[in-house]
């Protein structure tokens, strides 16, 4: 039995463009102001190098550096939260405070209460003559003159 033969992997090429760019100068920028001076300088094998001279640029003004928010406005709004913070403080101080009002107010009516119904028992709680170790006087007829009993 023969094998028939395999065909081959295809391979399939797309062209692509090559796009070659042109080597770009490095950018040196140009300071404003008149131009360098030119100097040249003799090597020990008697070559001579003709250049500018190289002077560092100035440096930049010192930016007059702000704060983005100013000083006033973080101290407003940091009193606007302590203010909010102390807010929540006083309204539980309040609410405290009439908590310990109604409290003691019904001490007060408490006391007041206890302190009646005693003396109510003192006045007409006995029923009857008890003897509490005083003298007892019944008058029936008496006759009050010049302020002296006459019974």
């Amino acid at each position: 039995m023969s094998h028939p033969e395999r065909p081959a992997a295809v391979e399939i090429h797309h062209p692509q463009p090559v796009t070659v760019h042109p080597p770009t100068a490095p950018f040196v920028p140009v300071l404003p102001g008149p131009p360098p001076a030119v100097q040249s300088v003799v090597l020990p094998d008697g070559r001579v190098v003709t250049g500018y001279t190289l002077t560092s640029a100035p440096a930049p003004a010192p930016v007059d550096t702000r704060p983005a928010v100013s000083r006033t406005a973080v101290n407003i709004a940091l009193g606007g939260i302590g203010f909010a913070a102390v807010c929540g403080g006083l309204f539980l101080l309040t609410s405290f405070i009439a908590a310990l009002t109604a409290f003691i107010t019904q001490l007060i009516i408490l006391a007041a209460v206890i302190f009646g119904g005693w003396i109510a028992v003192q006045i007409f709680g006995a029923t009857g003559h008890h003897d509490r170790g005083g003298t007892t006087v019944n008058i029936r007829k008496a006759v009050i003159k010049r302020n002296h009993f006459h019974g």
